[in-house]
């Protein structure tokens, strides 16, 4: 019976190692599967959609065949197809029944020419290399999450792409991009039991070898002479006690020997089952589930039902204002405000095309603010996926702590231009950055007349403009925290400051001095916070004018290079006006909060100075 068990263990074992071999050898299939896009049509651009790579799931492999350079990006699908409506393209989509189809869409818009000014301003950080020099090139452009390429004439790309993205394949924008692209995907051919059959399988054989090896030792002592009983032994023989040492010495090797020789009887199995597990990788074995963390719990953020998708992601953020912080520092060290225009834009280029005119003539005139790099603390988008959109960036100097935070304010025109800082500037050191919705949410733009708030966004700037000239009197105060407001108290000393100057050189008695604010050029900019509150950056515009109030009298400009700069005189009979411009940050709460406006942060810089006619 041992005998049969011994054969059914050996079959059984046969069966499952040969079954986990199988698997490995015979039974494993492929492990990608790969589909050519069928791109015929000689286009400067070929747009694939997100669901043509989610035909198969798992990992996808772009591959992308041609000669020369060969570009690629990645952003959502509606952003790219903004930014080739202006162009025709080849457009490669999932159809129904799941077949990979090609089209050529025609262009459906005109992109805005760019002016004078714009182009100038283009060419220059051509020249600079900060930008391509072919403006239909799709290399840079701040709609992309990521962009990549080649110069070796084919391209490989793995990626993970959802449907709501597209990839942009082109050369220069000019030439047709390559039309040899296919896309592969990895196959799960993993084998999870061959393993353990294999390991099943070698137990089955060495439970076979034992069994064996036991039926041969019950077959070999059932076969021996049966004793009846011990034979008495003859009287004339007696043994020795010298023979009976012997004979239980050799007993005792015998014994050993038999046992050495049966042991080494499962060493085969042993060598066998280690040998066939020796190729068995971890796909051959089960993957369970590992055990997942309880997360912590975070401040939760209700989104408004009609609220959109963020702009841009916080990466692409990062990437779009390291970009205009490369620029503005190019266009700062150059004092080139064409460069800068490039980058910058209302306020905030305003008041360095005067800072670069100055700083060619005074060298001791410092620089403006400059735009900080990456990391940012805060970035909040805007929820939008039209035009223009608008980024908040929050920066701090975790190294230094003395520098102060600064807060910008950065907008995209249309899907052609590129991100510009319109506000700027740095953070009150007592400022509280109110609660701002996170990255990947992002934020509503409050409309400039909104009654949301306790004060409208478009009526921020005049009312704090009234507030600098009457101060508490104003009848705007009550409606701002003047408690933490460190910026009026420096415009009132110094306007009072430069007035008993200029009576102090009997000005007082032969001209006035007068000081007036003003809502600025720049319109507002509302983000709403998570309390219903926004964010508001505005624009004041402070002005001195001094006149003469006798006849013959004059205004001389006596320590005061920047005026004399900018208007290149030192004297005149009509008298002088320095305009100012500040750039400030509110937050402005909702109206049922009860709170008051308040200020969060602030710029100050001059913006021009004239002679009055």
């Amino acid at each position: 019976m041992r005998f049969v068990w011994a054969v059914a263990s050996f079959v059984i074992a046969a069966i499952l190692i040969a079954g986990g071999i199988a698997q490995r050898t015979v039974f494993l299939g492929p492990n990608t599967e790969r589909a050519e896009l069928g791109v015929s049509a000689d286009q400067p651009y070929t747009m694939i959609d997100g669901e043509v790579f989610n035909k198969l799931p798992g990992v996808q492999t772009l591959m992308v065949g041609g000669s020369g350079d060969i570009f690629g990006a990645i952003a959502v699908k509606e952003d790219v197809a903004a930014w080739l409506a202006d162009s025709s393209y080849n457009h490669v989509t999932l159809a129904d029944d799941g077949s990979i189809t090609s089209t050529v869409v025609a262009p459906t818009e005109e992109a805005p020419a760019a002016d004078e000014t714009v182009q100038k301003g283009i060419d220059a950080a051509t020249a600079a290399g900060l930008i391509t020099p072919n403006s239909a090139s799709p290399v840079g452009s701040d709609l992309w999450t990521d962009e990549f390429t080649t110069d070796t004439g084919s391209m490989i790309r793995k990626m993970r792409l959802p449907d709501t993205m597209a990839v942009l394949i082109a050369t220069d924008g000019q030439n047709p991009a390559p039309s040899d692209i296919a896309l592969s995907w990895a196959i799960d051919n993993s084998t999870p039991w061959a393993g353990p059959l294999v390991v099943l399988g070698g137990i089955a054989l060495i439970v076979g070898i034992l069994l064996y090896v036991l039926g041969i030792r019950h077959m070999r002592r059932s076969r021996g002479p049966r004793r009846r009983g011990v034979p008495p032994l003859p009287e004339t023989q007696p043994i020795s006690v010298g023979e009976l040492d012997a004979a239980e010495k050799g007993v005792i090797s015998s014994g050993t020997k038999k046992r050495g020789r049966r042991s080494l009887i499962a060493i085969p199995a042993l060598v066998v089952s280690g040998a066939l597990l020796s190729g068995c990788t971890a796909d051959a074995w089960p993957k369970f589930d590992e055990p997942t963390t309880t997360p912590s719990p975070t401040p939760t953020v209700i989104v408004p039902e009609d609220q959109e998708k963020p702009s841009v992601t916080e990466q692409q953020a990062e990437k779009i204002l390291d970009r205009i912080a490369t620029t503005a520092a190019a266009a700062d060290s150059s004092l080139s405000i064409d460069v800068a225009s490039t980058r910058l834009s209302d306020a905030v280029l305003a008041a360095r095309a005067t800072n670069y005119t100055l700083r060619a003539t005074l060298p001791d005139v410092p620089a403006l603010t400059a735009v900080p790099s990456k990391p940012y603390q805060i970035i909040v988008p805007e929820a939008k996926s039209g035009w223009p959109r608008t980024i908040l960036a929050v920066w701090q100097d975790e190294a230094d702590t003395t520098v102060a935070p600064r807060i910008l304010i950065a907008t995209q025109n249309d899907a052609w231009s590129p991100y510009k800082v319109s506000y700027l500037a740095q953070l009150e050191a007592s400022a509280q950055t109110p609660n701002l919705a996170p990255a990947e949410l992002g934020a509503n733009l409050v409309r400039p007349d909104s009654s949301l708030l306790v004060m409208a966004p478009d009526q921020v700037a005049g009312a704090y403009a009234d507030v600098l000239d009457k101060g508490a009197t104003s009848e705007f105060a009550a409606s701002f925290n003047l408690d933490v407001d460190t910026f009026l108290p420096k415009i009132t000393a110094g306007r009072q400051q430069q007035l008993d100057t200029f009576n102090t050189t009997a000005e007082g008695q032969t001209g006035t001095l007068e000081f007036a604010a003003r809502a600025g050029a720049s319109a507002p900019v509302a983000l709403m916070t998570v309390d219903n509150g926004a964010i508001v950056a505005v624009n004041v515009e402070e002005t001195e004018t001094s006149k003469p109030s006798v006849a013959d009298a004059v205004i001389k400009l006596d320590g005061n290079p920047r005026v004399t700069a900018l208007t290149g005189v030192t004297q005149s009979q009509t008298g002088f006006q320095t305009t100012y411009s500040d750039q400030l940050f509110f937050f402005v709460p909702g109206q049922s909060s009860g709170e008051k406006i308040r200020l969060l942060g602030f710029s100050s810089d001059i913006l021009k100075a004239e002679v009055l006619p």
